[in-house]
């Protein structure tokens, strides 16, 4: 027990941060805190947004923002990456909240970081690099046009209908506008929208955002709409930290819920990662260790109120386009956070949902990559398809399904196209030095086939029709060295073929069988049928000798056609190394 226990610790230590992350923390703090200025400035409104939208209140956002942004920040993975509230995990959460109330998704939130800081010690950050680029890309589409529609209620100022699907939702949102329509939310939204879209263009580095949002703010409270309301009171500072939304009870009931924020907390901010690591030169983000610290993060913000966090790709692009090089902007932009609650939360209380609204459609339009998802549908007709698949399953399902689907059909794609390369394909017989009528008459009773590609599942089927069809010779050699990978399935369904060739009479030889082939061969008892009498050969040209000799036997060949009187050896386990082309 002390063995297991060692091991875990010792891997749990391992996650923690180093004396390296301090060295580069110091490197240039001023740069990195005015790159956090920079990004808590962004950040703002998007806190305050997804914050509102997941159904848990501005404040959650805010305390979510400054808790796991810190911590996510301190012991995380990746020296770059900027953590907090998300649009993609409102999206989970909005049924999350429907179904089990505020109190239901701290308690998810807590059980998810849990999940994370689990999937950290057994090493599982390594296994993102599976997820294909079409799912991906079919995942952010279909997470940009859920937060789209997520925002119509407010942009349109009209009262969030009932309901768990956001199509529906919105679209009685629509209806609820046509009976009875509130023009000036509708225009604070849009206009902030279109502030932000077009500012962006033209003025990558000025925070359009923040300046919109105030802008907002400003008109509506000069000009007394009251049409447009503002989002509330605030509380003037982080409550003091607690357990009392957890009920034990309950656990078993959001497990589910629980994996689903895990595994969306895990996929986002490993991705979030992965894309700062491609907008930098030398730097290379340590997967488990981000798990590490978004499990954290994630235990820590419900006990604060706030909502489940994952990294941010936004927000991380913001920060390494204004210049970060340590972890330090990241801790930087949640402790300016932190100065926004305690000191201006009166006058963010003010701000417009309509006009959080417009940031959070502008954010969702900002984050389809045109050229991106042209360039993927234009790649094969399988990525287009992963592609759509995908997007279509995030906006109709949720999206962990939507990614596990996008994951089904993009392995099972790869396996039909590895599949296709298994090829059998008779080859002619070497003359070597055979007279053309020996070989005419060693011709028409041996057929030898080369196996090219894997033999596995996928592929087994089709390999035993081709085999089994072979017709009118008396013996068939398997040439084997180029089988590049081989399972229990394909094993099976090969020894199932050399058994359905000898009861028609037909003899079948091997050469050339590779190391890591013969475990999976012996272990369904096909290495035993190929050894039986001598069937397995190391060369292709001794089994064809083998199988001249057999023949003579039979009466077949005429005595003495074959070099020697006797049977040729069979110990491919002793025999010297050869060329691929002999065996």
């Amino acid at each position: 027990m002390t063995l297991p226990i060692g091991r875990a610790a010792a891997r749990l230590t391992a996650l923690l941060p180093t004396r390296a992350d301090l060295t580069e923390m110091r490197r240039d703090p001023r740069r990195d805190l005015l790159a956090g200025l920079t990004v808590a400035i962004v950040a703002l409104p998007l806190a305050l947004g997804f914050g509102v939208s997941s159904g848990l209140g501005a404040e959650a956002g805010l305390a979510t923002a400054v808790i796991a942004g810190a911590l996510a920040a301190l012991f995380g993975g990746s020296n770059l990456q900027v953590s907090g509230p998300t649009g993609a995990m409102t999206v989970v959460l909005v049924p999350i909240v429907g179904r089990y109330g505020p109190t239901g998704v701290l308690t998810v939130g807590l059980m998810a970081g849990v999940m994370l800081v689990a999937l950290a010690a057994l090493r599982a950050g390594k296994y993102m690099q599976y997820v294909p680029a079409p799912v991906v890309e079919g995942f952010t589409l279909g997470i940009a046009c859920v937060i789209g529609l997520q925002q119509i209620p407010g942009a349109l100022g009209v009262p969030r209908p009932e309901g768990d699907r956001v199509l529906v939702v919105a679209w009685r949102a629509v209806g609820e506008f046509a009976r009875h329509p509130n023009w000036t939310a509708t225009g604070c939204a849009v206009s902030v929208a279109a502030i932000m879209l077009i500012g962006a263009r033209r003025r990558p580095t000025v925070p359009f955002s923040l300046l919109a949002v105030v802008a907002a703010t400003v008109v509506v409270r000069v000009a007394g709409l009251d049409a447009v309301k503002p989002i509330g009171d605030l509380p003037s500072g982080l409550p003091a930290p607690s357990l009392g939304f957890l009920d034990p009870g309950s656990l078993g009931t959001l497990l589910a819920p629980a994996v689903a924020v895990a595994a969306l907390a895990a996929l986002e901010s490993l991705l979030s990662a992965s894309v700062a690591d491609g907008m930098t030169v030398g730097q290379k983000h340590d997967p488990d260790r981000e798990l590490f610290g978004q499990g954290l993060a994630n235990i820590a913000a419900p006990l604060f109120g706030g909502v489940p966090a994952t990294g941010a790709i936004a927000r991380t692009a913001v920060n390494v386009r204004t210049g970060a090089g340590s972890r330090l902007a990241s801790l930087a932009h949640a402790a300016i956070l932190a100065v926004i609650v305690f000191a201006a939360a009166p006058l963010v209380s003010t701000i417009p949902l309509a006009a959080l609204a417009g940031v959070l459609l502008a954010t969702a339009v900002r984050m389809i990559e045109v050229g991106s998802l042209k360039a993927m549908a234009k790649a094969t007709r399988s990525d287009a398809l992963i592609l759509v698949l995908t997007a279509v399953a995030t906006l109709a399902l949720d999206l962990v399904y939507a990614v596990v689907i996008g994951l089904v059909v993009a392995g099972a794609l790869a396996l039909r196209a590895v599949a296709q390369q298994a090829r059998l394909d008779q080859v002619p017989l070497d003359r070597g030095d055979h007279s053309a009528e020996e070989h005419a008459l060693l011709a028409e009773h041996i057929v030898a086939y080369r196996i090219d590609g894997p033999v596995f599942f996928a592929a087994a089927h089709r390999f035993l029709l081709e085999l089994t069809d072979v017709a009118d010779v008396r013996v068939v050699i398997l040439r084997m060295s180029r089988v590049s990978t081989m399972d229990a399935t394909g094993a099976l369904v090969l020894k199932d073929a050399v058994e359905k060739l000898n009861r028609r009479g037909i003899l079948v030889l091997a050469s050339g069988i590779r190391t890591g082939q013969r475990q999976v061969l012996d272990s369904v008892g096909a290495l035993d049928l190929l050894r039986h009498d001598g069937r397995e050969y190391a060369t292709t040209p001794e089994a064809i000798q083998g199988a001249r000799y057999h023949l003579e036997l039979a009466g077949l060949l005429p005595a003495g056609a074959t070099r020697q009187q006797q049977k040729p050896a069979a110990n491919p386990a002793t025999a010297p190394e050869f060329s691929e082309e002999a065996r």
